[in-house]
């Protein structure tokens, strides 16, 4: 699944049967560093994993999770989006 300004690909350690990650092209290092010249791609990659979800079947729904920072559970400071689904997701998330 690629895309002129981001890329998706299964995670590594998949959280769920079904576990992607849709990744802008330009080096954002998290969510609290974008700013408002980066709305146009931060919306960008919300109906890019919309479009990936349906692809790969998640009719019954998805989770999508973006973590930011060090209490956010961010380990890759390149901002990324998570997208989950295959299975009930339980709230709270943890």
């Amino acid at each position: 699944m690629g895309f002129t300004e981001c890329v998706a690909f299964n995670d590594i350690s998949p959280q769920a049967p079904t576990h992607f990650l849709v990744v802008p092209k330009k080096p954002i290092v998290q969510l609290a560093t974008a700013d408002d010249s980066d709305a146009a791609l931060l919306g960008h990659l919300m109906i890019v994993a919309k479009k990936c979800a349906e692809k790969v079947g998640l009719s019954k729904g998805f989770r999508i999770v973006i973590n930011d920072g060090a209490d956010g559970g961010q380990s890759v400071y390149h901002l990324h989006v998570h997208v989950l689904g295959g299975r009930q997701l339980r709230w709270p998330p943890g």
